[in-house]
């Protein structure tokens, strides 16, 4: 396979010449090769991917060309340089996000932002003026307000990773390293970390991205180089990367069974081994009704930031519920109530969390001991000596180590010698050998590859398939299908659907983790009228996160619309919504193009439509209130991209769908706001209207519509002779008011 330069951008930077260039690299750590003669290049103004299985060097090359990790031998040239130090690279304009998530909790997210910007005697910027910044990024990243001066430490993972990614971006790097930076992130987050690669793509930078999110990287990704034991074996070309070639590469072998998925096996429900009755997670927040059946797998999904993670920390004793408390089935035939990790621990019930640095590993002990150290107790002899029985522990460890393919050195070398997946796969170990009735898993699958999810889903269905049952959190949708019985969907901190069976398909669960009801088997806890309030720690401003909904009468979300909504018709379809969050003073509304062509060389979303200052009485907008007809009074409108494009007979207002190549997706946003009036000039574009709305937005509410591709040209678009340089100048200008 031969690798082409990516060329995304009309105009070449200065630095696009030179790249990343690494040469026949060497780095072990005592007898482990964990880069063995490995040769890796990126150009310039593409997105490139570092793909293979865990141990394969992967984290270990993004460290040595960051100047974290100094090489055996070879060479490493990265814009000109081979920097030695993270110092070094940063000077160069390298960044570096690393897989796991480098906080200090005791900071605010002002510090953490701009950690490493100042010197020891001056700063780099006023302290007004990175306030102003860190305000500004963490809206635009999160989609919520976030005060800078919130403590990092009650901040949820998510949140986390996106300063770690802030911080990046806040230093403008010419080439961004992110190594399983989406992997705390959920599905909309993700959404948005893909824009931001885009653009810096788009502006000449090179993004590298190291990912075990396969579905991820074949749609983000430029190119992809496949490393398999320390060594490059391919380089995949954008129309090359499937998962086909990536599994084949990854595995070396020609022919792979479909690794992330096993024939689910039919289950039926047993008797019920736990339960929560009443349960709130939140003060406000609706009850919670669930049971956990013996044999059973219960999946559980939802966005950011919508109860499910507390959830499954309060199953598992870590947390406490606002009110009542989970129910585990006893010895007695009757259910003991488990209030704190010791009583989950008491009734056979298994903890394994995501954040393992935080929760999971202990960073100065060996393997060994990080996966044995439970059964200390249970393996000892000597009466009340307590003498532990390592014969016993070395049996328990060489079975769950083999079992689960932990690639690793000796067995007394420290956990952090393991790369992140094998770290994650000796958490799960612990909890498969302490012999639980019960396992609450919290997002394991992160950091571990793809043939490694396979034979993790296998040993769950197997550790099922003896009566045990487990309750499986997870923030990627394609861990549920054809592997859980259940599969349970989380908004405003209570179950918002529930699927089984058949109706577990992805299509239907995103619908549900927006907010949208599909038709389907479903169990709701949340009808009440009064929308929820999260309770919040007192550092960070409150974020209503009601039941808010916004729907339309001409099509369904994730639907096709209509064509008279369509191309020229210049008709905007109706559209309603309800449950606003109390504090709602006005509405917002954008309808945006994630998929506009590359060919148009967009560094953002396409804007149709931007509407604001909607009255808080507003509960709907009528078809066809815009371009042509009359918007309700109070109602304002900015031009859509199709005239900041130049595209001829588009004027202010609703600009409708017109892709020209494929169906693509229209998102529309409504913003509950906590101001009655927005301040925005006649010329503010996509940008400015974002800027002015996210820091007023209390919630918001998604429809997704679909339509394309356009059944005749898009006006202007045929370029004849005459009209080609004002084209090129309309684009040239509209990147100068949107960069």
């Amino acid at each position: 396979m031969v690798t082409k330069a990516a060329n995304h951008s009309s105009a070449a930077p200065p630095f696009a010449a030179r790249g990343v260039a690494v040469v026949g690299v060497r780095k072990s750590f005592g007898v482990t090769k964990a880069l063995d003669g490995c040769t890796f290049n990126a150009s310039m103004g593409e997105i490139h991917a570092i793909f293979g299985g865990n141990g394969c060097g992967k984290s270990t090359l993004a460290k040595v060309m960051s100047g974290v990790l100094p090489i055996d031998a070879g060479q490493v040239s990265v814009l000109g340089r081979s920097p030695g130090t993270p110092h070094e690279a940063r000077a160069a304009g390298i960044a570096n996000v690393f897989q796991e998530v480098l906080v200090a909790d005791e900071c605010t997210v002002l510090e953490n932002l701009f950690l490493g910007a100042d010197a020891l005697f001056t700063k780099s910027a006023p302290y007004a003026e990175k306030f102003e910044a860190a305000e500004a990024l963490m809206a635009e990243l999160t989609g919520q307000h976030i005060d800078p001066r919130t403590l990092v430490g009650t901040l949820p993972l998510g949140t986390k990773q996106w300063i770690t990614i802030g911080r990046a971006l806040l230093s403008e790097p010419k080439v961004l390293i992110l190594d399983e930076s989406s992997a705390a992130l959920d599905l909309d987050s993700t959404e948005r970390l893909f824009a931001r690669m885009r653009k810096l793509r788009d502006a000449g930078a090179a993004v590298i991205i190291v990912t075990h999110r396969m579905a991820e990287l074949i749609r983000i990704s430029d190119r992809a180089t496949v490393l398999r034991d320390g060594r490059d074996v391919g380089v995949l070309e954008k129309g090359e990367i499937t998962e086909k070639n990536l599994m084949r590469l990854m595995t070396g072998k020609a022919q792979i069974h479909d690794a992330a998925h096993l024939a689910p096996q039919e289950v039926r429900p047993g008797s019920v081994v736990m339960k929560a009755e009443r349960l709130k997670i939140w003060p406000r927040s609706h009850e919670i009704n669930v049971q956990l059946h013996q044999g059973e797998i219960l999946g559980v999904a939802g966005l950011d930031g919508q109860g499910q993670s507390e959830f499954v920390r309060i199953l598992a004793g870590v947390d406490r519920a606002a009110q009542s408390r989970p129910l585990v089935a006893n010895a007695d035939g009757g259910y003991s109530e488990i209030q704190e990790l010791a009583d989950a621990v008491e009734h056979d019930v298994a903890y394994v969390s995501g954040d393992r640095k935080r929760e999971g590993i202990f960073a100065n002990l060996s393997i060994f001991e990080n996966l044995t150290l439970p059964m200390y107790r249970r393996k000892s002899r000597g009466g009340w000596l307590k003498i532990i029985d390592r014969g016993a522990l070395t049996g328990a460890f060489d079975w769950e180590a083999e079992k689960l393919a932990v690639r690793m050195g000796e067995r007394g070398d420290k956990i952090t010698s393991l790369s992140g997946g094998n770290q994650q796969k000796v958490l799960i170990g612990r909890a498969f050998a302490l012999n639980p009735n019960i396992l609450v898993l919290n997002d394991p699958a992160r950091g571990i590859d793809v043939g490694a999810k396979g034979e993790l889903y296998g040993h769950l269905q197997d550790f099922a398939a003896t009566g045990k049952s487990i309750v499986y959190m997870s923030s990627e949708i394609e861990e549920f299908i054809d592997f859980c019985t259940r599969v349970l969907v989380f908004r405003n901190g209570s179950v918002f659907e529930e699927f089984t069976g058949n109706a577990i398909d992805p299509d239907r669960i995103l619908a549900a983790m927006f907010g949208q009801a599909r038709g389907t088997h479903v169990a709701r806890e949340a009808k009440h009228e009064k929308a929820p309030e999260k309770s919040f720690p007192k550092s960070v401003e409150p974020i209503y996160e009601g039941r808010f909904e916004l729907t339309s009468a001409a099509f369904e979300n994730g639907q096709g619309i209509p064509a008279r909504f369509a191309e020229s018709s210049r008709t905007s379809p109706p559209l309603a919504w309800k449950h606003p969050p109390s504090g709602t003073k006005s509405f917002a509304l954008a309808i945006t193009d994630p998929d506009i062509p590359a060919q148009f060389n967009f560094p953002r979303a396409f804007a149709h439509w931007l509407i604001y200052n909607i009255p808080s009485s507003l509960m709907s907008l009528p078809e066809g209130v815009s371009p042509d007809g009359t918007l309700p009074k109070g109602c304002e409108e900015l031009n859509s991209d199709f005239v900041t494009f130049g595209i001829p007979g588009f004027s202010k207002g609703y600009g409708g769908p017109w892709p020209p190549d494929a169906p693509h997706r229209y998102v529309f946003t409504l913003y509950a706001l906590k101001t009655e009036q927005l301040d925005l000039p006649d010329y503010a574009n996509y940008r400015d209207f974002i800027s002015a709305v996210l820091p007023m937005t209390i919630a918001t509410a998604t429809l997704m519509g679909t339509y394309g591709p356009a059944k005749s040209p898009l006006p202007g678009r045929v370029d004849e002779d005459s009209k080609q340089s004002s084209r090129q100048e309309n684009f040239r200008r509209s990147h100068e008011l949107l960069a």
